[in-house]
């Protein structure tokens, strides 16, 4: 059964949304969730609540349904993911091949066009990300 998600209207809703897409491991939904997000949102959103397996969906599903139909959209998910409550402590915990699954969404978006960044902006936040 297909996962329903509804843009959420608090950190509490989105806490439960993003439980939900993270036990069933629901990258769609995942993708679908992020679409309807603001991302200047996410920091908000999140609260203190960001884990590295919440990371792992995130970037999965940016990777796999969104960056290449909306990759300026993708970029702000990164941008603003990085302003989030333990990013820095989460983004050290995570394995070598969850960083190589970061980058891979980092390469997929220095091969894309958008108005939304440029490719000094992508180095940037790629330093941002340790990579």
């Amino acid at each position: 059964e297909k996962l329903r998600v509804w843009e959420p209207s608090n950190a509490y809703d989105f806490g439960q949304i993003v439980n939900a897409v993270t036990a069933s491991k629901d990258e769609t939904a995942c993708a679908d969730l992020l679409t309807m997000t603001d991302p200047k949102m996410l920091p908000v959103l999140l609260s203190n609540k960001l884990e590295g397996e919440i990371l792992l969906i995130f970037i999965q599903s940016l990777e796999h349904h969104v960056a290449r139909k909306d990759p300026g959209l993708a970029y702000q998910h990164l941008f603003y993911l990085s302003k989030a409550e333990r990013f820095k402590v989460v983004l050290a915990l995570l394995s070598k091949n969850e960083k190589e699954e970061v980058q891979q969404l980092f390469d997929l978006l220095s091969e894309s066009q958008s108005d939304h960044y440029s490719l000094e902006d992508l180095e940037s936040l790629k330093k941002v990300y340790e990579l």
